[in-house]
């Protein structure tokens, strides 16, 4: 659609911004301490389409939350080759999915910019010491970052044992 009909999609791509600016900012002003957009597709997207149809309109509803002065995350899966323009976007701090070491997104993103991310969500159900060696591998690599927010690097999946993210927060916490 952003090639087909260009039209369409920017007129789509403004109604997303606007009503997910919208509900961020309804979420700060009902007491959120940080907000949050979350793009699943961006990271499908190379960076020229990203920086010309996507870029515009996260800008547009980060910046509908910018004045009330909570941290700000952009989030999506699979852009760890579009992070510096997420954050040129408006993020304060940028969420790395799962797919990319946080070391290396600190790399791309320069040590002043504060992560979050990025646990492999697979790995929930994997045995866990393999989990537990995955945990301190993430908190590590992010260790370089201004801040790391420490956790899943995409969603929980339906099948996790309530009991096993229980762990994962104890663990993080004790480190």
């Amino acid at each position: 659609m952003m090639h087909a009909d260009p039209d369409t999609w920017r007129a789509l791509a403004e109604w997303a911004a606007a009503a997910s600016g919208a509900f961020l900012r309804a979420q700060v002003k009902a007491g959120a301490s940080a907000a949050q957009l979350f793009d699943s597709w961006a990271g499908s997207l190379g960076r020229a389409d990203y920086a010309e149809h996507v870029m515009p309109h996260s800008t547009a509803a980060l910046s509908q939350v910018r004045d009330l002065g909570v941290p700000l995350v952009h989030f999506g899966t699979g852009t760890g080759e579009i992070l510096d323009l997420m954050k040129e976007a408006g993020a304060d701090v940028v969420g790395v999915d799962y797919r990319l070491n946080l070391a290396e997104a600190t790399r791309r993103l320069g040590a002043q910019t504060p992560l979050q991310g990025n646990i492999d969500p697979a790995l929930l159900t994997a045995p866990w010491e393999v989990l537990e060696a995955h945990v301190r591998a993430v908190a590590e690599a992010g260790s370089g970052a201004a801040g790391h927010v420490l956790n899943l690097g995409h969603g929980v999946p339906p099948e996790t044992d309530p009991e096993v993210l229980t762990r994962v927060v104890e663990l993080i916490h004790s480190l």
